[in-house]
């Protein structure tokens, strides 16, 4: 029987939410049954133990990123696409610290198989069609982009562009512009 209005769906929310609070790493079911006024014990009922929590959480935050990439691809193509989704990234990273930060976890192969992470692929390799791109190195640009989206997200939350006298805007716009770029000159085997 559910007390205090808890649900698996409202103690992951709710989890999700203290993550963007406090850091993803902050987060524990103590202070999750705290919100809910609640014993800890009686959440057990609702998820198996702390670590199904993170990656509950992990799994929401990667549905929720790529309902927001999808939307921002939606009719575009080329550089177009590439700069909708990319900002979708980091805008969902800058809004979402906790959440974001939890979509870093090491899920199991057949939880990481549930979830949306394959829809992120599929949309980076979307992107890449309109550069033309064929195997091994439309795998090698996800990589890339991947690669350079988490970076910058990540090194533009722990502040690490603040000493700089150039504004993170700009050099954001100017590195998607240096991507376009290189696709567009990927170079060849």
């Amino acid at each position: 029987m559910a007390r205090a209005g808890v649900t698996a769906e409202r103690l992951v929310r709710a989890a999700a939410d203290l993550a963007d609070e406090v850091g993803f790493d902050n987060v524990t079911v103590s202070a999750l049954a705290r919100g809910f006024g609640v014993k800890d014990a009686s959440l057990y009922s609702h998820i198996r133990n702390a670590q199904d929590l993170r990656e509950r959480v992990a799994v929401l935050a990667l549905a929720e990123l790529a309902d927001r990439g999808a939307t921002a691809l939606a009719g575009r193509a080329g550089k177009d696409a590439l700069v909708a989704f990319a900002n979708a990234y980091r805008d969902y990273a800058k809004e979402h610290p906790g959440r974001y930060a939890a979509m870093q976890i090491d899920l199991t192969p057949e939880i990481a198989a549930a979830s949306a992470a394959g829809r992120h692929s599929e949309m980076t390799r979307a992107i890449l069609r309109g550069y033309d791109l064929s195997e091994p190195d439309q795998t090698d640009a996800v990589r890339l982009l991947h690669s350079t989206f988490h970076g910058y997200a990540t090194l533009e939350a722990a502040g690490g562009f603040r000493h700089t006298p150039r504004d993170t805007e700009s050099s954001w716009s100017r590195t998607l512009d240096a991507l376009d770029v290189l696709l567009n000159h990927w170079p060849r085997t």
